[in-house]
């Protein structure tokens, strides 16, 4: 993995595909639940990995690898292999959609985690030539507590910065605003709201971290604010738009959070929000089903989201209840991204 945290954007697709194998043959070994399909399935690992990265990942999902989400949930343990030697911190989803997830990282991926976002960021928005000795970085953060608080801070100390990060309470907050509005939302936030206005009035906060519905919060100190990392499938065209309007001198940066990778880095493209994996770690792109196959949709189409996470500590293939464009290499990006995600909240 030093490979990957010293050139996160430069990992070739041959590397990518032995990776990949010596982590699939480690978790059919080691991992409880791999074994189970191992013995069950018997799936040829020589064959599936010959061909290019798209016909690997095809084979893959065809060769009955999916893990369905009703069962991760409730058997999270039997992901985990025996006798992992690494440092295991166990992480939630953060439910605004339906009960909270359960999954694993190691700590050292959070550090290849934070060497794609810091490469990414500084490639496409330059942060680094923004904050720096002389204009530190001051950042408030919202979020649940976990994975997404231990990257941001990361991330933020990275560019010696200092972060207030205000924690919130994520529970069933889409279905609230679908079914009552943003007011609902805030009320529901109250401390957090408070609490952000009395760091904005009294210190001089120039970096943001937070999801759509909340940037209301910042119009009035939009002046100060030079960068605004959101996410969240509210980002649109629409949003966007009301964005830019509302903080003119801001760089908006959207990002795509999941609670078994944290966040991918997008780019706005054609109106469009286009977000790249971090390879070889995470992959992802949008699949249709073709009588009894899966395949990859053609650039430009839309299809089922589709993951592989694979690490050291967890392997995880499945279908998000998602929809997404596939999109081509744009930016410092070698490889296809997915745009414009799409969910069901249900």
């Amino acid at each position: 993995m030093d490979v990957v945290r010293e050139r996160p954007l430069d990992i070739s697709e041959a590397w990518v595909r032995e990776y990949l194998k010596e982590i699939f043959e480690f978790h059919f070994e080691r991992t409880p639940y791999w074994r189970g399909v191992a013995e069950r399935l018997k799936p040829d690992l020589d064959e599936i990995f010959q061909g290019n990265l798209t016909e690997v990942f095809e084979k893959i999902f065809n060769a009955g690898l999916t893990v369905d989400e009703d069962y991760l949930r409730p058997h999270w343990l039997e992901f985990v292999p025996d006798n992992y030697p690494g440092r295991v911190r166990f992480y939630q989803s953060s439910g605004t959609t339906r009960e909270r997830a359960i999954g694993h990282w190691d700590a050292d991926y959070l550090k290849v985690l934070h060497s794609y976002m810091r490469a990414a960021l500084d490639e496409i928005y330059g942060l680094s030539n923004v904050y720096h000795e002389g204009h530190q970085m001051r950042a408030i953060a919202h979020g649940p507590y976990g994975w997404y608080q231990d990257e941001i801070s990361e991330l933020v100390w990275s560019y010696e910065g200092v972060l207030y990060f205000i924690g919130m309470e994520t529970d069933g907050l889409k279905r609230v605003l679908r079914e009552q509005g943003l007011d609902a939302v805030l009320r529901l936030l109250d401390p957090l709201v408070r609490y952000t206005r009395r760091v904005m009035e009294t210190d001089r906060i120039n970096t943001v971290r937070s999801a759509p519905p909340l940037m209301s919060i910042f119009e009035p100190y939009s002046e100060s604010i030079e960068t605004a990392i959101i996410s969240g499938v509210g980002i649109n065209r629409e949003f966007f738009e009301y964005l830019s309007n509302t903080f003119e001198n801001t760089r908006l940066i959207p990002l795509y959070g999941y609670y078994l990778f944290g966040d991918l880095v997008g780019i706005h493209r054609r109106g469009e929000f286009w977000y790249y994996p971090n390879y070889p770690t995470t992959l992802v792109f949008p699949m249709e089903s073709r009588g009894e196959e899966y395949r990859i949709v053609q650039r430009g189409e839309r299809g089922r989201v589709a993951f592989i996470i694979a690490r050291p500590e967890v392997l995880v293939v499945k279908f998000e209840d998602e929809t997404a464009l596939r999109v081509p290499p744009a930016g410092p990006f070698k490889w296809d991204g997915f745009g414009d995600p799409m969910r069901d909240v249900g």
